[in-house]
């Protein structure tokens, strides 16, 4: 397993992460399956959010809950991972969200429960999930002093943050942000597709987040990839989907070549990249986990990268 720096830090972990979305409503004893196979495979990044899970028993959060008593039950200790978390959403009882909140009592009181849930004394690093317009940054910047200063969180960063916005609360908060969690890969190639149509006037050409890629690089942010294989937002997987035929094919072709997965091809893809970015992965079988970490180690060439583009149904100019 080959690791990524974490920011401008010394910070280094495995560049695939083990996301928690799906614990919620798993048995423990699977989440411990998942856990002990994501270790062996040398995952050391556990990615969570307040907000995942919502078991009808043990309500909203529960998959901080069940990761909690998996990690007990594992035979591994919290040394074992970084673990990282995300605050600041809310939802109603059909999973629709209602409402952001980052304000400076929210945000301590969500890492209180996380805490309580994982049944960890510290996160490695918290995110806030998603930007809010009624976001304060002087109440953020408090309650990241707070916590750092108690000992509850060691790291800051964001999640779907534009580069101005990441400015705005970077100007205000003495701790460096080092994360921006986002949604990238084969079928989500928007912050690659601008710099590719530069100087054009097509639907590629269209700047829809101010340049992040490039502006994450210069500010030395580490990007952690979301949903690697969705295509849309949560409309489902482009492996093996009749969707996406050619997609398909050359995934097909490159993981025949490399002895592995598809899925470990695409997560190959999106490692290829210079900006060093982190894939988060969201399979609780510990099979999935393995093929999709096999990418670790396989390097493509520039024209397979190309070749996986295009065949993804982009363009160039």
């Amino acid at each position: 397993m080959k690791t990524v720096k974490i920011g401008n830090t010394n910070w280094q972990v495995s560049n695939i992460a083990l996301g928690t979305m799906r614990m919620g409503n798993l048995a423990v004893s699977k989440v411990v399956n998942a856990l002990q196979a994501a270790h062996e495979v040398g995952i050391n990044f556990i990615d969570s959010a307040d907000i995942y899970g919502n078991d009808p028993e043990l309500g909203r959060g529960s998959s901080e809950i069940h990761f909690g008593e998996a990690l007990a039950q594992s035979g591994l200790t919290r040394e074992n991972f970084f673990i990282q978390s995300k605050v600041g959403l809310f939802a109603n009882a059909d999973n629709q969200i209602t409402r952001y909140d980052s304000s400076k009592s929210h945000i301590l009181k969500a890492v209180d429960g996380i805490l309580s849930r994982m049944k960890v004394d510290y996160l490695d690093s918290l995110l806030i999930h998603r930007p809010d317009p009624l976001m304060d940054p002087s109440e953020v910047a408090e309650a990241f002093d707070e916590l750092q200063t108690a000992g509850k969180v060691r790291h800051f960063g964001v999640s779907n943050f534009n580069p101005q916005q990441i400015e705005l609360l970077q100007s205000v908060t003495d701790q460096r942000l080092l994360i921006d969690q986002l949604q990238f890969g084969l079928k989500h190639t928007g912050m690659i597709d601008f710099g590719l149509h530069t100087n054009m006037t097509d639907d590629g050409s269209v700047n829809h987040d101010g340049g992040l890629l490039d502006y994450l690089r210069l500010k030395k942010m580490t990007i952690q990839t979301w949903s690697p294989f969705q295509y849309g937002t949560f409309a489902g997987t482009f492996i093996n989907n009749e969707q996406f035929p050619k997609l398909n094919a050359e995934l097909a072709k490159l993981a025949d070549k490399y002895g592995v997965s598809k899925n470990a091809i695409a997560v190959a893809w999106i490692l290829k990249h210079p900006a060093n970015m982190q894939v988060l992965i969201g399979t609780m079988n510990p099979q999935h986990i393995q093929d999709s970490v096999a990418g670790s180690d396989i390097t493509l060439t520039n024209q397979e990268w190309y070749d996986l583009y295009l065949a993804a149904g982009n363009t160039l100019p």
